[in-house]
């Protein structure tokens, strides 16, 4: 969405809002036909059937009405709120007299975003990236779960969150709403979170189709890449969450591509015929609908055409132009009747029809204790030197906790998956709903929850805006623990890996409604100065991505928390103290810095796009669309291209330490089966959580023979010394190559290399699989 119109909205959006519902609430609902004249409502038919039953029901005007929204925020303006909208981020209207309620959409990417606004409570859950630390596809589930559960409760009948795109560029500012650089793990991961969503009969979404893997030029830019390179990376991503998934919806995204063959020129992703109906409802049988981003529509024929299904949030493309164009004959009735049956059948299949939510209080204590579960399992230790974790009470007499609100909150990302913090916040509170692209501060302090570990130390609490001061409260210190942050937001990229300034909230400017803030601090500075006074310094950090480190050998521990959510103080003080052993692995490498990536700079980022990143926002000159060239690395994304350029980063991919050590031993491959077999053994003194990662390097005569790619994985719990043999099954898009002219994976003839351990860097088990 336009970061200017939100900011708007946000402001006003609501009053308004409450103001039409008053007036709207005094026009009578129709009345429902009786239960006889609703076919429809046979549970005993199929979706499909259901939907073709109410499309011979509807009129012209109604079946338009299911292929746009009603405005931004449920809003056209001039006009009263429609009967049913709950004002979030989209409407699209139902049909009363037919019994069939509208649709409600909520922004919900790591909890339900305004909720504030409706005085509701909201689980705020780590980033999406954390989440997928946890290689666990039940803890993704339970993930979704929550959000489903609690959009039911606050009205809505659907999730528009559900992102894969896959992690190009490190450095994107929406990163933490996504699962990582590989395709099988984001694509597993986000698949397993929208089934947890659709369990709650709410519909669900996957987002962001397709390569809006950058948010500089998010609105001009043209991705540029081979067919073969699309369908073997990121849409191999989406293909795996939505064919695990099935989805209600998925949303297009706003950028424009190029994927060579079959496109000679740009076009939009919103009305690209290639990946709405070749790819995405021809080759992968999706059976929902697909809707814009929100302004992401460009034309009326031309995209309802190519596979467009629903315009958001309003009608300026497919209202009265698409009405006209069906009534001159340039649009079929039975293409309009296929969208409004994708949408319907996705109604009835997730249940919204037969079942709609209820309101009802959102339980904030279950919510919490979930998104500590989830949080468990995500935070990643990278550096564990002399063992300086986990901390003993008995033996741990004073701490010192510097930086980053530590005494008490936890870091949030920005933008449209921002949830409203319980309170206005933890730092400097405010009513109301979080504003666009403020920093928003969780109450989750992780010094309480250091206290309760060891309540006979001495712990104080350093802001770390004075250098000096903070460096002199770690000297007198047993041990020091550093906090530091990169926020991140929708509506921008980092301009380098390199930690950003600190900046420290010292009051609210009122008039503005912006925050007062101190001078920024040099977060990388201040862990060298605490690092010199204590050589038992241990950095945390809250994160929407990777970045870089330039004192990793100067301090002894360093654990990755990410954007750890509403329980994320609780669980890094249990991993801090070795209540939870550390089983977070990453899902994206860290490079050592810019110069190791294949865009050294973020394209289209510059000095004027800066800071929201995003030309369209640069209001000093006019945006110049740009090219992005994703076939430096094609479908060497990550972990792929590292090694297929022989670079070593400052960690791996699948990377991450554990309480305790493992080995493997005893690799065997089924090559019929396509499965991998290994026992994995618990080699230490305590129980833990490891996750057997297997990767394939494929034959020479494929072309793609210089790299691993991940094939499966398993997370296996175990306890002192305790062995267990997994069969691991590899997934066969995996071992295959896209054959352009066949418009199909296939599995290249030949010797495959089968390899496992503990990360991508670190596989010291080796098989052969051949295949005829």
């Amino acid at each position: 969405m336009s970061s200017s119109v939100k900011r708007l909205l946000v402001c006003a959006g609501m009053v308004c809002f409450w103001l039409a519902l008053s007036a709207s609430a005094q026009s009578p609902a129709p009345q429902p036909p009786s239960a006889h004249n609703r076919p429809w409502m046979n549970k005993s038919l199929s979706a499909d059937q259901r939907a073709d039953l109410v499309i011979q029901q509807m009129t012209l005007d109604e079946k338009l009405n299911f292929v746009h929204g009603t405005g931004w925020n449920g809003l056209r303006p001039g006009a009263a709120v429609p009967q049913g909208s709950l004002g979030g981020a989209g409407y699209v209207q139902g049909v009363p007299r037919l019994g069939i309620p509208g649709i409600n959409m909520a922004d919900s990417a790591v909890g339900v975003r305004l909720s504030g606004s409706g005085s509701h409570y909201a689980t705020l859950l780590p980033s999406v990236l954390g989440a997928a630390s946890s290689w666990d596809p039940q803890a993704l589930f339970l993930f979704g779960e929550v959000i489903g559960r609690e959009l039911r409760e606050t009205g809505y009948n659907m999730s528009i969150g559900g992102g894969v795109d896959l992690a190009r560029d490190p450095r994107n500012g929406r990163n933490f709403e996504y699962a990582g650089e590989d395709p099988l793990l984001a694509g597993t991961m986000v698949g397993n979170l929208a089934k947890g969503v659709q369990s709650n009969q709410v519909m669900g979404d996957i987002k962001h189709y397709a390569f809006n893997d950058q948010e500089t030029g998010r609105t001009i830019y043209n991705a540029e890449i081979t067919q073969r390179a699309a369908r073997e990376s990121d849409l191999l991503a989406f293909q795996i969450a939505i064919q695990m998934a099935h989805p209600a919806g998925v949303m297009c995204s706003y950028n424009k591509e190029t994927v060579t063959p079959p496109n000679t020129a740009p076009d939009w992703s919103c009305q690209n015929d290639y990946l709405l109906n070749q790819v995405l409802k021809k080759d992968w049988g999706f059976q929902g609908f697909v809707l814009s981003d929100w302004g992401g529509t460009h034309s009326s024929v031309h995209a309802f055409m190519s596979g467009l299904d629903n315009e958001e949030p309003g009608s300026q493309f497919l209202g009265d132009p698409l009405k006209k164009a069906i009534q001159d004959g340039q649009v079929p009735m039975s293409r309009l009747n296929d969208a409004v049956h994708r949408v319907l059948r996705s109604m009835f299949a997730n249940g919204v029809i037969d079942n709609p939510p209820q309101m009802e209080e959102v339980n904030p204590f279950l919510g919490r204790r979930q998104a500590e579960r989830i949080a468990d399992e995500s935070i990643v230790l990278l550096r564990n030197e002399n063992h300086i974790l986990p901390l003993s009470a008995s033996s741990v007499h004073s701490i010192a906790l510097i930086g980053a609100h530590a005494d008490v909150a936890v870091l949030s990302g920005g933008g449209s998956a921002q949830v409203d913090a319980p309170g206005g916040g933890a730092v400097h509170p405010h009513p109301g709903s979080a504003i666009w692209m403020e920093h928003v501060w969780f109450p989750s302090s992780p010094e309480r929850n250091i206290r309760l570990h060891d309540p006979g130390a001495d712990i104080q609490f350093n802001e770390g805006t004075d250098i000096q001061a903070a460096a002199a409260l770690a000297a007198k210190s047993q041990i020091a623990i550093v906090f530091v942050q990169q926020w991140m937001s929708e509506g921008m990229d980092r301009p380098t890996l390199s930690l950003p300034d600190a900046q420290e909230v010292v009051g609210w400017n009122a008039q503005a409604r912006r925050p007062i803030l101190t001078p920024p601090v040099d977060q990388n500075a201040l862990v060298e100065a605490v690092a010199k006074a204590n050589p038992h310094t241990i950095v945390v950090i809250e994160s929407g991505g990777p970045v870089a480190m330039p004192w990793i050998d100067q301090v002894q521990g360093v654990l990755e928390a990410w954007f750890p959510g509403i329980g994320g103080a609780q669980s890094l003080a249990n991993i801090l103290f070795g209540d939870v052993d550390p089983s977070g692995r990453l899902p994206i490498t860290f490079a050592k810095d810019d110069a190791q990536l294949p865009h050294p700079q973020v394209p289209g980022l510059t000095a004027e796009t800066e800071p929201g990143g995003l030309p369209e926002n640069a209001y000093h000159h006019k945006p110049v669309p740009f090219n992005v060239d994703y076939n430096v690395e094609g479908s060497r994304v990550g972990y792929k291209w590292f090694e297929s350029e022989h670079e070593t980063p400052l960690f791996p991919f699948g990377f991450g330490l554990s309480y305790t050590t493992y080995s493997f031993s005893n690799l065997s491959v089924d090559s019929a089966q396509h499965a991998a077999t290994l026992t994995v053994t618990n080699t230490g003194s305590v129980a833990g959580t490891e996750v057997a990662q297997v990767y394939a390097i494929l034959p020479a005569s494929t072309g793609e023979n210089t790299y691993k790619r991940l094939v499966g994985w398993d997370r296996v719990t175990l306890g002192p010394g305790e062995s267990k043999t997994v069969t691991v099954p590899m997934n066969p898009l995996t071992l295959s190559v896209f054959d352009v002219r066949k418009n199909a994976f296939q599995m290249a003839p030949g010797d495959y290399t089968i390899v496992a351990g503990s990360s991508s860097s670190e596989t010291p088990l080796h098989a052969t699989m051949q295949i005829q």
